[in-house]
């Protein structure tokens, strides 16, 4: 009797090696003891909690192997955009003394429980741009939609987690950047399906680094007097409950 089962050909059990090795290798990866200053932004405090506190996802969610692989693409195209920016003649600093084993710029708040790395600081551009500096330098790489959407409505309007995130981190830099929250950031979003780019430049929002401050302050507070923040919505088919990691986790509770 003929077998009609699908049989795992050469290409996908190499892919299987390499997903099982980049799965291996996260999951050995010492988790983060702080609320990250990049996730100030997302929509629900409850699922900070839950991301700050490390609480297991739902089954199936953990990262796999293909989503690391996207990760570290876009990891490697926000390392181009550096060499393409530099090579424009911009003086773009993404480690301390601009050295491969210097330190990366960032900040330490709240004892700690609050941090951020950013991507850059750029001390000095063309002229014929007539930049203000120290300017914050932050790079999103993107699928087709979300880059149109972000070229059209701008970072602010189609993507307000990394609206918040250029906020806070031109806020705290300040203190070790002197004037960085005085320029405005650029903003340098990747088209990964074209590699098209798009830059804006991204006035601070005082307003909004300080109710992302706040908000970092009452989830931590929250989290250690056990006490469990407000979802996002009322009902889980809303759109960021249905991606969310912990949807199953959270709708199983009683509130």
């Amino acid at each position: 009797m003929l077998d009609y089962n699908h049989r795992p050909s050469f290409a996908d059990k190499v892919n299987a090696a390499v997903d099982a090795a980049l799965t291996t290798d996260n999951a050995a990866r010492t988790p983060r003891d702080y609320l990250g200053g990049s996730r100030l932004g997302h929509a629900c405090d409850r699922a900070l909690q839950f991301e700050f506190t490390h609480a297991p996802k739902d089954e199936g969610q953990d990262f796999s192997g293909q989503l690391l692989r996207i990760f570290a693409i876009g990891h490697a195209l926000e390392d181009l955009a550096v060499v393409w920016l530099r090579s424009a003649g911009f003086d773009l600093y993404t480690r301390k003394g601009n050295r491969p084993d210097g330190g990366q710029f960032g900040f330490s708040v709240a004892g700690g429980r609050i941090r951020g790395h950013v991507d850059g600081i750029i001390a000095e551009g063309p002229a014929v741009f007539d930049l203000g500096v120290p300017a914050l330098w932050e790079c999103k790489t993107m699928n087709a939609k979300n880059w149109r959407a972000c070229v059209k409505d701008g970072v602010t309007k189609s993507k307000p987690v990394y609206a918040a995130q250029i906020a806070v981190y031109q806020a705290y830099m300040d203190a070790t950047v002197l004037g960085i929250a005085a320029a405005p950031a650029l903003f340098t979003a990747i088209n990964k399906d074209t590699a098209e780019m798009h830059h804006e430049l991204v006035p601070f929002d005082a307003d909004l680094a300080q109710r992302m401050s706040d908000r970092g302050v009452r989830i931590l507070q929250a989290t250690d007097a056990g006490e469990l923040l407000p979802r996002v919505a009322q009902n889980r088919d809303f759109f960021e409950c249905r991606f969310c990691p912990w949807a199953e986790r959270c709708w199983g509770m009683p509130t």
